[in-house]
């Protein structure tokens, strides 16, 4: 799109008539606005070929951003071209949802801020349900989002809307750059909130004339005004001013660096409360929820604390894989049941929504701790499910290990942990049977999951995407360490998986990542497979392809009497990801006996540097009958 075009930029004639609204000031007004702007003439180099991409490329190095995710737009070409000068990588989606959920898993798996930037108007309208995403998931992303230039906002120009109403409901902090000289302060702003106390998703807007070099807005801005007639003069005048206060002081030197985090932690007070009533536990759980993967405590630190600790443990959302594939310590299986018998429930960063059955799960008998970064997550659905009998903002992680340390010698009673392991063991032997049981003519997706998690790599991370199939592979297969799990997170939603994978591979490039997907949600990012070929991200993505949105149907049906919507077809996504140049492998009935030899095929593949599609075709199981959450 040419910059004249993108600026929206209109006869003098309409210039005039816009601008008519601005000399109704009185003119001693104008004459001191003017003469404000006048102050900061000298600073300005018409011939300057410098532009606020450079500032914006320089602030995201400055803070350690490694990559860009993007779809490529005029609005936002200086900041990409400016990033690729400075080291930045940028990398191109199919999709703008995909270049935020990408940049999720850049900031979870990192311990820094994602970023993704993305051109005005649809480009930014694309990324809504990326940003609520990355909100519940409390992900620190920062969205750079593209705007109409400053002159033009509000008069129909092209993809100009009003962004920032949009993302005030989703984000800490939107706000949109008004002069070249407030890049970099807003922008360090921006991604200090973004990791503050709960850490969440921010947006900043950039309008055209704000990136692009004073000598090209200049030429936009006043190339149809005739300075020969009084008004053409008066308007020439107006629009030179306004321009160099758009430029004014732009290139003088600005701190770039990181500005402080700051985040809530625990009082002594608080745990030395705790460390009494662990004291007298004969049978404590913690349950451990995303959170506890936040900065500043390091995952394998945390999990020597939960290993000296010795309390056994449910992980949840990102906290999966924490305490590697085999602890002791680690319950997989009965959480229910668990929880009515336990005296004493620490939730660490776990909330009581939905996946807690809004804390009707815990026993009015159990001593419930409660620790959480955000106010509002801490006290979810409390007093009417569930009553904390300590309560702490802060910190979860940073809270387990300070516990530990006051709890140095303390011994978890042996009989309660070894009780909750061997229920756990008899369970998964029940699932280990199930995976035996013939399925019609297709295979049997538990022991296709089971083959899956016998052949993962100890370097493996796995990207969860789907409903019925996915849900079922929480139960099978075991992350194999921290931070090596990534799900949705509350929002429940599908289509992250393309861009989770694309992060996790960046961010990990020497773990084996898989995405496990159903056939449903691959609907949502096929196309990226474009995205892992031309930027060479290779990856393994399982489909478990029962030609259903089976997460829907299994309740539906038999509660509604109709399959409607709900039915899909056995469709050839081998072939398709094979068109767009990645390999393509298909898994049925007839060459089970070779699912070993095929998985490892895809493994090897990826190895040489190639994205794989295993397309595996599934049968129906009771497994999870009764399982759909409202």
């Amino acid at each position: 799109m040419m910059v004249a075009e993108t600026l929206g930029l209109e006869s003098s004639s309409i210039w005039v008539l816009a601008l008519l609204g601005t000399f109704t000031v009185t003119a001693l007004g104008l004459v001191y606005k003017l003469g404000l702007i006048y102050q900061f003439w000298h600073q300005v180099d018409p011939k300057s070929t410098r532009h606020g991409g450079e500032i914006v490329a320089e602030v995201l190095k400055a803070h350690g951003v490694h990559y860009l995710f993007t779809l490529v737009g005029g609005h936002i070409s200086p900041i990409l071209v400016a990033s690729e000068k400075l080291g930045i990588r940028v990398v191109d989606t199919r999709h703008e949802v995909t270049a935020v959920f990408a940049a999720d898993a850049v900031a979870r798996l990192s311990g820094t801020v994602g970023v993704a930037a993305v051109t005005a108007g649809p480009g930014v309208t694309n990324t809504v349900t990326a940003m609520k995403n990355a909100q519940m998931a409390e992900s620190p992303v920062l969205l750079i989002g593209g705007a109409t230039s400053t002159l033009q906002k509000g008069r129909g120009a092209l993809q100009d809307i009003d962004q920032l109403s949009l993302f005030k409901p989703l984000c800490k902090f939107c706000a949109s750059v008004n002069t070249v000289k407030d890049i970099a302060p807003v922008l360090r702003k921006a991604i200090a909130v973004a990791q503050c106390n709960t850490p969440g998703p921010v947006f900043v807007e950039f309008p055209l004339d704000i990136l692009y070099p004073y000598h090209l807005v200049e030429r936009e801005i006043l190339r149809n005004v005739f300075p020969k007639s009084l008004k053409g003069k008066a308007l020439n005048w107006f629009l030179r001013n306004y321009l160099r206060n758009l430029f004014a002081g732009a290139w003088e030197a600005q701190d770039l660096s990181p500005l402080p985090v700051s985040m809530p932690k625990a009082t002594e007070a608080q745990v030395q409360q705790c460390v009494e009533l662990i004291s007298r536990a004969r049978k404590p759980v913690i349950l451990l929820g995303s959170q506890v993967t936040l900065p500043p405590i390091p995952a394998n630190k945390l999990r020597e604390a939960l290993e000296e600790l010795g309390i056994p443990c449910f992980l949840g959302g990102m906290a999966r894989g924490m305490l590697g594939k085999n602890s002791p310590l680690h319950i997989r299986q009965n959480r229910r049941e668990a929880l009515k018998e336990a005296d004493l429930v620490i939730l660490a960063g776990t909330v009581c929504d939905f996946r807690l059955s809004y804390g009707r799960t815990l026993s009015k008998h159990s001593k419930i701790i409660a620790v959480n970064r955000n106010q509002e997550q801490l006290f979810k659905n409390a007093y009417f499910h569930w009553i904390p009998n300590i309560a702490i903002k802060g910190d979860a992680a940073l809270f387990l290990v300070c516990l530990n340390q006051k709890l140095k010698g303390y011994s978890c009673p042996q009989d309660w942990v070894i009780s909750l392991k061997e229920a756990d063991q008899r369970k998964e032997k029940t699932n280990r049977e199930k995976a035996e049981e013939r399925t019609e003519q297709y295979l049997n997706p538990l022991k296709l999951l089971h083959h899956v998690d016998y052949l993962l790599p100890e370097h493996s991370l796995l990207v969860a995407d789907g409903g019925d199939f996915v849900a079922s592979a929480a139960y099978i297969i075991k992350p194999r360490g921290p931070l090596s799990w990534l799900d949705p997170g509350a929002f429940g939603t599908l289509g992250v998986g393309g861009g989770f994978a694309l992060g996790a591979k960046l961010c990990r490039p020497d773990s084996e990542v898989w995405i496990l997907y159903g056939d449903g949600s691959l609907g949502f990012s096929i196309m990226e497979f474009d995205t892992f070929v031309r930027h060479r991200i290779p990856v393994i993505a399982l489909v478990g392809n029962d030609a259903c949105w089976t997460q829907i149907s299994r309740e539906q049906v038999p509660l509604l009497g109709s399959n409607v919507a709900c039915a899909l077809d056995y469709l050839d996504y081998h072939v398709v990801v094979e068109g767009l140049g990645g390999k393509g492998l298909l898994l049925t009935r007839q060459n089970e006996d070779q699912m070993d030899d095929i998985i490892r095929t895809a493994q090897s593949k990826c190895r040489n540097g190639q994205p794989v599609l295993l397309n595996a075709l599934i049968g129906k199981t009771t497994f999870r009958e009764g399982s759909i959450a409202m």
